[in-house]
């Protein structure tokens, strides 16, 4: 389990990059703090999945790769909505920065992982 949790973790900041890396990109477009996140929560979502499901979880081969892809965004929306609330919470009280965003996506990714660590393992990749 020490080992699975390392990768995800190892997953997760790689997400956490393609998150942060995207959300700046729909704030220089205008997207705004909240609607931009969205945008990229899912982007960072299906990479963490694709990594995932290659080498931290072995797929459980219950249904498609379409079924799988949907409950683990279902498990992910768990800890997404813990990590949405802390980093919209870190929005609101900081100054704004250029810094902010990727600080506020920092704090909500880290308060998520345990939740979406969890749901993965014993729910999306669990043994059948």
């Amino acid at each position: 389990m020490k080992q699975e949790f390392v990768r995800f973790a190892i997953a997760g900041g790689i997400g956490f990059a393609v998150d942060a890396g995207i959300l700046y990109g729909m704030l220089a477009i205008g997207a705004g703090y909240f609607v931009g996140r969205l945008v990229s929560f899912l982007a960072a979502v299906w990479t963490t999945w694709q990594i995932n499901r290659r080498f931290t979880f072995v797929p459980n081969n219950s249904g498609t790769r379409w079924q799988e892809w949907w409950r683990y965004l279902s498990a992910m929306l768990g800890g997404g909505s813990v990590n949405y609330a802390a980093y919209s919470v870190t929005v609101m009280l900081l100054p704004s920065t250029p810094l902010k965003p990727l600080f506020a996506v920092a704090v909500g990714s880290i308060v998520g992982m345990i939740v979406n660590f969890l749901s993965a393992k014993l729910w999306v990749f669990k043994k059948r």
